[in-house]
């Protein structure tokens, strides 16, 4: 009996062996090609990183061959190294240096994307390079140099002793401190060069867009703990006998604020604030209620909004956009004055749509842009002048005027146009200086038409 089992069974193990043979080829196979396509990607990825760099370094010595004023060239050279630094930037993010410290490197590509876009796009005709801007050009011919002969240098060793770029990510996700690797190291050398780089002045274009907001711009003096205490009680209509639990955040840093959470008697959902500590401005609100059934419209949520901002203290409010998601509406406000929309100082609302009550809001950039009583420029355009430059096509809906930011961060006087072209909605932000486009910008299909006009 015993031999008619192994005789049964003996085939059945041998089968199965071979099965697991063939299944254990397979995965390793399709693991090892999975290994392959990754380290041809790195590769692919780092040589084009060392090649763009060297094309970035010839680029920059072109754009300074050439005369001083000789502008369209400036401007070809600089949408050029703009070109150049992307590509630059877009093969470091398919390399594995997560893990590594690379960031100066980063950083340094960033702020030259950044400067050669901004460059570009300004009128050189009118405003050509200044002298800080070429000598700038001139230090990061020089510093491209350097970085582009440390990365070649570090391409010829991978080339001579066949490196592999996923020995470099297993050596950065172990344990070990002590990381010998010759990519590693490489890497390690170029972002030490740069972080020893004497800062540049960039200009105002420039350095706003690295401009961190921080509590120490704002007015006022530190708040205490207490004091926010009675601001969140205040603010919730809590009443004196509602438990307020303030608590510190990021003290030390540039951030420092106070998170005061209320619950009162007859308001039994827990209410949230966020205040800076520097003036005790509100900057967050958050109600915990639930919200039921949708059964009011955004119109009537909208009236109850308004109603709530003159309530809290802010004034002179009108919405610009208007979105619903299921029971929830989002309300965008800006603050006005003298009829023209002032769009840095803006906040967002959130309502239930059950009732149309305020269940939250943001005000950071109202509380970090809001300036009292601002000093306006005057057009130097009469809209219907600016109306002109319109596409024939686009038909307009509303017009009126507003301050807004441009791509440099600097605020500039507007016209809005707010219209239909090619079956979509849009709004035109138009310079009342010169009438040039500054912002294009499509609403999308869930904004509400009154919250636009």
């Amino acid at each position: 009996m015993y031999k008619r089992l192994s005789a049964v069974l003996f085939p059945i193990v041998t089968l199965l062996l071979i099965g697991a043979l063939v299944w254990g080829y397979q995965e390793n196979q399709e693991k090892n090609s999975v290994l392959i396509k990754a380290e041809n990607q790195y590769q692919r990825a780092f040589h084009n990183l060392s090649y763009h760099m060297d094309r970035l370094h010839s680029e920059l010595g072109n754009t300074l061959a050439v005369s001083s004023t000789s502008n369209a060239m400036h401007r070809k050279g600089l949408i050029n190294v703009w070109r150049l630094t992307s590509e630059a930037q877009n093969e470091i993010n398919q390399l594995p240096l997560s893990m590594l410290p690379f960031n100066k490197t980063e950083d340094f590509l960033s702020r030259i994307s950044n400067f050669s876009y901004q460059t570009s796009m300004r009128n050189l005709d009118k405003e050509p390079l200044s002298k800080e801007e070429m000598k700038n050009l001139k230090t990061l011919y020089k510093n491209s140099a350097d970085i582009t002969k440390d990365l070649q240098a570090v391409q010829s060793k991978v080339i001579a002793n066949r490196l592999r770029w996923m020995d470099v990510e297993s050596a950065m996700a172990s344990e070990e401190k002590a990381m010998d690797n010759t990519i590693i190291d490489g890497f390690k050398t170029v972002d030490k060069r740069v972080g020893e780089y004497p800062e540049l002045n960039w200009g105002p274009a420039v350095s706003s867009i690295y401009d961190k907001r921080s509590v120490k711009k704002l007015s006022g003096t530190p708040v205490s703990k207490e004091e926010i205490k009675h601001k969140a009680i205040k603010f919730a209509d809590a009443g004196q006998h509602a438990t307020v639990h303030v608590t510190e955040n990021g003290k030390g840093t540039d951030w420092e604020s106070y998170t005061a959470t209320v619950k009162s008697k007859h308001h039994p959902a827990v209410v949230s604030m966020d205040f800076t500590k520097k003036g005790g401005l509100l900057i967050g609100y958050h109600d915990n209620r639930e919200i039921g059934k949708k059964s009011v419209t955004i119109e009537q949520a909208r009236a109850k909004a308004d109603q709530f901002l003159i309530k809290k203290g802010f004034k002179d409010m009108t919405p610009v956009t208007a979105d619903q998601y299921g029971n929830m509406g989002n309300l965008t406000y800006v603050s006005k004055q003298d009829g023209v929309l002032i769009y840095p100082e803006k906040l967002t609302v959130r309502v239930g749509l059950d009732n149309g009550e305020v269940t939250g809001f943001q005000a950071s950039d109202f509380a970090y842009e809001h300036k009292g009583k601002r000093q306006l420029p005057k057009p130097k355009m009469e809209m219907a002048a600016v109306r002109k430059k319109l596409n024939p096509e686009f038909k307009e809906t509303y017009s009126r005027k507003a301050l807004i930011k441009d791509d440099t961060g600097k605020e500039v006087l507007c016209y809005e146009f707010g219209g239909n072209i090619n079956g979509s909605r849009y709004r035109l932000y138009m310079d009342a200086s010169d009438g040039s486009e500054k912002i294009v910008q499509e609403l999308k299909t869930s904004d509400h038409q009154t919250a636009v006009e």
